[in-house]
């Protein structure tokens, strides 16, 4: 089969993260351990899933000519991905990214710098057209610049991509650019600033799903964390349970369902058998300490999957 072809737009930042035994309030110091840094960024993320899950990717985003930066292209290199479009900046630095995690429950918070991604161009992307162009999927989120969003997908939807689009970190998004969308994936807090409706349960993920497709996305899935995922499109609209895994770290299940969802989309799989795929890279995530690092590669994947079918037919 040919390499599905991905093109993913977005952030790259360095994560530091430290572990505790719970986050800290306002106010509080907490003793942690655990310090890692490393590769992180949710576009960043979210292009080695797609590229771990079996794509060849085109990653976009910018970085700072410093010592975060070299980690950026070193990282890139390091997993066997390209790097024509990991532009620099001669002036802003690389992002960065704090993240604390919980070690007794994986639930994290995050605070983001994101330095010299936070000034994609419209030159910049316009560099990139090639592959916007060229790709059959579009993945991007909203960790960037708007105009370096609304470009791209001007670009994109104008050569008929399949764009997904991961709202996220949560903001309002102007009603003409989802219009754009074919896939939108937020969670449920995402989804509940996007939509207006309060999303808690499948029945109040299915109500906000109907208010985003009527500004124009053509199908939507809402992440739910441990619950599972709420998928709909124009002809049908299910629940989809997460498989149950001994969670260790929650901080990049988001970006390895957007990045498994398409590949599994740039592959020609169906729509709700993409939602599928991406649940199982999501669950696998979690098990593994880190972001970019804790992406499952296309081999764990199809295994949990085949496991997870046998288990439902024994």
């Amino acid at each position: 089969m040919t390499e599905p072809r991905v093109t993913v737009m977005g952030s790259f930042v360095v994560d530091l993260m430290a572990r505790a035994p719970h986050l800290p309030q306002t106010g509080e110091t907490v003793k942690g351990d655990g310090f890692l840094i490393g590769p992180g960024g949710k576009g960043s993320n979210q292009g080695v899933a797609a590229h771990k899950s079996g794509a060849r990717v085109d990653m976009i985003t910018k970085i700072g000519r410093d010592d975060f930066g070299r980690i950026a292209l070193e990282s890139f290199q390091g997993e066997g991905m390209d790097t024509t479009y990991v532009m620099q900046d001669d002036e802003l630095a690389t992002g960065a990214a704090l993240i604390m995690v919980d070690e007794n429950t994986g639930d994290n918070k995050i605070l983001v710098a994101l330095g010299a991604c936070s000034c994609i161009t419209e030159a910049d992307i316009e560099n990139a057209r090639e592959v916007i162009e060229g790709n059959p999927v579009f993945l991007t989120q909203l960790e960037t610049n708007m105009v370096a969003v609304g470009t791209a997908l001007g670009i994109a939807t104008g050569k008929g991509a399949c764009i997904i689009l991961n709202p996220a970190p949560a903001c309002e998004v102007p009603d003409e650019l989802l219009a754009l969308v074919d896939i939108l994936t937020p969670n449920e807090v995402e989804a509940s600033i996007l939509s207006g409706v309060t999303v808690t349960t499948p029945q109040d993920a299915s109500e906000a799903a109907r208010v985003l497709m009527g500004k124009g996305t053509k199908s939507v899935v809402i992440t739910m964390g441990s619950r599972g995922v709420f998928a709909v499109d124009n002809t049908e609209e299910r629940f989809i349970p997460s498989i149950q895994v001994a969670a260790v770290d929650a901080t990049g299940a988001g970006d390895a369902f957007s990045g498994a969802l398409a590949t599994a989309i740039a592959e020609g799989e169906g729509f709700f058998e993409a939602v599928e795929f991406a649940n199982a890279a999501a669950a696998l995530s979690v098990t593994k300490i880190g972001t970019a690092p804790a992406m499952p590669t296309r081999g764990e994947i199809d295994r949990l999957i085949g496991d997870a079918m046998g288990s439902a037919g024994a």
